[in-house]
């Protein structure tokens, strides 16, 4: 029985942009694809081996209203939030945090030189969750599932199902409302891979290194509804992170770290942020230190 091919609809170049403390990264964002993208924000890649791109990492921050999922392919990363939480995590690791109601964290390097490389996705969260407590947790490189392919590929499913030839792979992160599909594939010269996922999500292919048929390095494709996705390797091979979800069509409107639903919530956590109430009592650990924000606020 045949399945419905999924076709390429869209292609977005990764920008090269600043965050943080002047960090050097290539940003998949914006207005023009928050509905695409949805139920992602963002993506964001940092590549680079020379310590002064990365060295300034991601200071005390705030966060509210989506979840942001860290995945670390080369170096070291520490984590560190108001509740808490500390960890570092290197290779193959990946943390996942739900900022909810609110969180402040930092992100820093835990290394003075050599190859830093990862990235860092925004998962939007359905209205009625963008006020539920926030969670963290690390998942070790170890207990994601990945199979290696017969003539050199490997995947890597970090979040949701996703099939090839028969043999589905499960990410290790709970279930949640957009069924999120998070996997890393690493392709050799010229392979072709056939995957299979839910048909209901979106799906986004960001090529990070190499090239297929349709997409270079740095260019992300968005694709059709359908039951299976094709890509094939250019002659030096592809390294694409996929992404799928459930859409949630609701309203965006962002003010930088802060993802809402309208106006009046946002001006409503500018002020909960400014005034401390930010940040519910009982979840505070340690002092946190509010800021001045001047991103401006952009409606979708």
């Amino acid at each position: 029985m045949s399945t419905r091919q999924r076709t390429l609809h869209q292609t977005h170049q990764a920008k090269p942009s600043q965050d943080g403390d002047g960090v050097i990264i290539h940003r998949l964002a914006g207005r023009h694809l928050n509905r695409v993208l949805d139920p992602f924000l963002l993506i964001d890649e940092i590549n680079s081996d020379n310590a002064k791109d990365y060295i300034g990492g991601f200071p005390e921050h705030p966060h509210r209203g989506f979840e942001t999922i860290t995945y670390v392919k080369a170096g070291l990363i520490r984590h560190s939030d108001h509740m808490g939480n500390e960890g570092v995590i290197g290779p193959g690791d990946v943390q996942w945090m739900k900022a909810g109601a609110g969180i402040v964290h930092s992100e820093m390097p835990e290394q003075q030189n050599g190859l830093l490389h990862g990235f860092q996705i925004w998962l939007n969260l359905p209205a009625n969750q963008k006020m539920q407590a926030p969670d963290y947790r690390d998942i070790t490189a170890d207990s994601i599932p990945a199979l290696s392919l017969h003539n050199g590929g490997t995947i890597k499913v970090i979040a949701g199902d996703l099939a090839i030839d028969g043999k589905q792979l499960t990410g290790p992160m709970p279930k949640r409302t957009t069924t999120p599909l998070i996997a890393d594939l690493e392709l050799a010269a010229s392979q072709t891979i056939r995957l299979t996922f839910e048909q209901a999500l979106s799906a986004t292919a960001l090529v990070y290194k190499g090239s297929t048929t349709d997409l270079n390095t740095r260019q992300a494709g968005i694709y059709s509804h359908g039951e299976s996705l094709s890509f094939t390797a250019g002659s030096e091979g592809a390294s694409i992170l996929l992404l799928a979800g459930l859409p949630l069509a609701e309203p965006i409107v962002q003010y930088g770290p802060f993802v809402m639903n309208s106006t009046a919530q946002i001006e409503q956590t500018l002020r909960d942020y400014q005034s401390g109430a930010f940040l519910s009592p009982a979840l505070h650990q340690k002092e946190v230190k509010t800021r001045p924000l001047k991103k401006p606020a952009t409606t979708i």
